[in-house]
């Protein structure tokens, strides 16, 4: 797909991708819901497109790809023989601007080539973008304080996920943190050390939970757990929200 864009100079505002497995982690048939492969979210996001699946089980979405695929075997392929991988390049190369591009085309009636010139303009510059690069496909476990450890940073992750698994993508500048194959979390990478970076929103769902529970009346519940000095940073990065500590009391219910 890369190569695609480096071959046109540019970007399309949509690509309309097959439902391989290595693409879609899930798309029901009935709702439409898609969920998108981490590293696929990833390269979207960083060339600046929207990828959308084919409806599943309904040939037609993507049968002009399958026919052009059998346009190439049968026109530029079948009965040749090449010396060498690059010699098959070379070929193709060649086939496709003098052959492919000049013939009319069956659905538009215009010579791809004639086409493609109008429509140029539509692609998003790549503005020399350097090549996706190498992606870091990480696991990590949800700490204590609502953050996961990176390089000697950390970046914190909604409370609700303490204590749990999550993937973490590396890439471009961004920390993309995911759960259950959701993006949970998105951050840009620090190129410090030490340091914490904090969507205030994660901390300020946690703090007014805490404040729903005491407000119930569930005052033996334990919802910030923990040493209290774990917690003192919340007052300084919330300061409109004070930390609730909740130590559990013995045979304490909530009052009728």
């Amino acid at each position: 797909m890369e190569g695609a864009f480096l071959r046109f100079s540019g970007v399309p505002a949509e690509v309309l991708l097959d439902n391989a497995k290595a693409l879609v982690e899930h798309h029901d048939a009935v709702t439409r819901e898609v969920r998108f492969n981490a590293r696929l979210h990833a390269f979207a996001r960083y060339w600046g497109f929207t990828p959308r699946a084919c409806a599943p089980y309904r040939a037609r979405t993507k049968g002009k790809d399958e026919r052009g695929v059998a346009y190439v075997k049968k026109n530029a392929i079948a009965g040749r023989r090449f010396e060498s991988w690059a010699a098959f390049e070379a070929h193709l190369d060649r086939w496709t601007r003098e052959i492919a591009d000049q013939r009319e085309h069956g659905t538009t009636g215009v010579a791809p080539a004639e086409r493609f010139a109008a429509e140029a303009d539509a692609l998003r510059p790549l503005a020399g973008r350097a090549p996706f690069g190498r992606l870091r496909d990480l696991v990590r476990k949800v700490q204590a304080d609502c953050a996961i450890d990176l390089d000697t940073n950390s970046y914190s992750v909604p409370w609700r996920l303490i204590g749990e698994s999550v993937q973490v993508v590396v890439l471009a500048g961004r920390v993309i943190i995911r759960h259950a194959g959701r993006v949970v979390a998105d951050h840009s990478q620090c190129q410090g050390r030490r340091q914490r970076i904090v969507d205030r929103a994660h901390l300020r769902r946690f703090l007014n939970d805490a404040l729903i529970f005491h407000q119930a009346g569930l005052l033996g519940a334990t919802v910030l757990t923990g040493n209290v000095r774990d917690f003192d940073y919340l007052n300084q990065l919330v300061p409109s929200v004070p930390v609730i500590f909740y130590r559990p009391v013995t045979d304490l219910r909530p009052q009728g």
